[in-house]
């Protein structure tokens, strides 16, 4: 269905959203996006290194127990 809109398509359509929503909007509208893909690179780098610290911290103590330690 989308597959043969090609460029001119594509320009008609954004004259269109820039007059029916103006420069303004589009901007501010594209600088929530911007900071939204922040957040998200943000967070999927958090949870990488939260993973990776746990990894560690199981990777740690690796000492099987001996018969003294159950006691």
């Amino acid at each position: 269905m989308l597959n043969n809109i090609g460029l001119p398509g594509l320009l008609l359509i954004a004259v269109v959203v820039l007059v029916l929503f103006g420069r303004g909007k589009i901007s501010s509208l594209m600088g929530e996006v911007g900071k939204g893909i922040t957040a998200f690179k943000r967070g999927v780098n958090d949870g990488a290194k939260e993973l990776e610290e746990q990894a560690a911290a199981d990777a740690k103590d690796v000492t099987p127990e001996t018969d003294k330690d159950k006691v």
